[in-house]
């Protein structure tokens, strides 16, 4: 199982751009799929962006051209850039992780591919 931390959380103006970091560790990351999700009170999650080992990347609609999602194995951090922000994009963003069952592609979480993920930080965007 492989613990994730996330970072990088704020307030921002609409228009503008954050970089969130999803921090590793208890195990090497080069086997395992990182995938982000957000979540609103009293909504359902939304599965925003994942990369899987090879670095393939998958985007839900909603952020596809806005957001992207890296990794580096050796820092054992896997980074979100959002840029573009809008109002709507405001929640709690959550990382997760999951050993990578289809090399070349992953799925959006949460997943039962998934099976840690971290305690969240929050994203507020002011319009």
């Amino acid at each position: 199982q492989l613990r994730v931390v996330e970072s990088g959380g704020g307030l921002v103006q609409s228009g503008g751009s954050l970089r969130l970091a999803c921090e590793a560790s208890g195990s090497a990351m080069n086997s395992y799929v990182i995938g982000w999700f957000r979540q609103v009170p009293g909504k359902e999650p939304e599965g925003v962006s994942c990369i899987s080992t090879d670095s393939s990347t998958n985007y839900a609609h909603s952020v596809e051209g806005r957001f992207t999602i890296s990794r580096d194995n050796a820092k054992k951090t896997v980074y979100r850039h959002m840029n573009s922000l809008k109002p709507e994009d405001t929640a709690g963003y959550f990382c997760a992780s999951g050993w990578d069952l289809w090399p070349g592609t992953c799925t959006l979480p949460p997943h039962r591919q998934y099976d840690y993920w971290g305690r969240g930080t929050q994203v507020t965007v002011s319009s």
